[in-house]
């Protein structure tokens, strides 16, 4: 990327005395993921663009702990949680946004009951946010006339009944939004949620992740659009197992508004 993205801290805002109007919580795979870093970048690529005043806790942020506690393993879930509160409130967070919907419900629904209370938003919400008070607006000439169809990640939909945001978003890139026989409510998950993520499917027929793809190919998309990097890695193994990844891209909604 020619352009300098510029990536504050909270250690240096705290330095100045200063508070960002939000922390950007980019998460393990945002963080070393190799695919889930463009969903970083593209991310931060907005907010600079839209002169939002983030920061990020930098190597002070821990794994959410969320992997741990869907595996059974409450114990280091409640460790890995505690750490972050202890991170979050000595810099008097009011507000995080998330690109992953997995920290998203942790952090948002699991972390109250041990002291870590926030306003969490998805990156979804936020950008939608963005567009609708006229700090970020777009070209819609990028994507206009593509096939993009949306899958639901299940922590944003199904968990926390945030099905619009995604979809608003998605309106303003003037693209012909398809959906999936399944969506929303009745949305199937990528096959990653639940720490299934690190492990082989169990036997069966076909893995859910190449099931969830057939859903998306028969609405003969352009673009697969996700909203997770767990999604996104899942569909993108669905569409190269069926042999389309040359005439289909899955793309996290923050690179397609970045490239907006």
């Amino acid at each position: 990327m020619s352009e300098q993205l510029k990536v504050p801290t909270m250690a240096e805002y705290m330095a100045e005395g200063k508070q960002p109007e939000i922390l950007f919580w980019v998460g393990s795979a945002g963080s070393y993921d190799d695919r889930a870093k463009k969903i970083t970048k593209a991310f931060v690529k907005i907010l600079n663009k839209a002169n939002v005043d983030f920061a990020v806790l930098g190597a002070e942020e821990s794994n959410t702990g969320d992997v741990a506690k869907r595996a059974g393993n409450e114990f280091l879930f409640q460790m890995q949680a505690m750490m972050n509160i202890e991170v979050l409130n000595a810099y008097e967070i009011k507000r995080i946004v998330t690109c992953d919907p997995h920290s998203f419900n942790c952090i948002k629904n699991e972390y109250p009951s041990l002291g870590g209370n926030y306003d969490v938003v998805h990156h979804t919400q936020f950008i939608k946010e963005l567009i609708s008070s006229g700090r970020l607006s777009l070209e819609g000439e990028t994507y206009k006339g593509k096939r993009i169809t949306f899958h639901d990640p299940c922590y944003l939909g199904r968990a926390n009944s945030e099905y619009d945001a995604p979809r608003d978003v998605l309106k303003h890139t003037n693209a012909n939004l398809v959906e999936m026989k399944r969506h929303k409510r009745t949305a199937l998950c990528c096959g990653a949620g639940g720490a299934q993520m690190f492990k082989e499917p169990e036997k069966g027929d076909m893995d859910v992740n190449i099931l969830r793809t057939k859903d998306a190919l028969e609405t003969k998309p352009d673009i697969i659009a996700t909203g997770c990097p767990y999604c996104n890695t899942m569909m993108s193994d669905g569409v190269k197992f069926n042999e389309k990844e040359d005439s289909i891209k899955v793309l996290d909604i923050a690179e397609l508004i970045a490239d907006s």
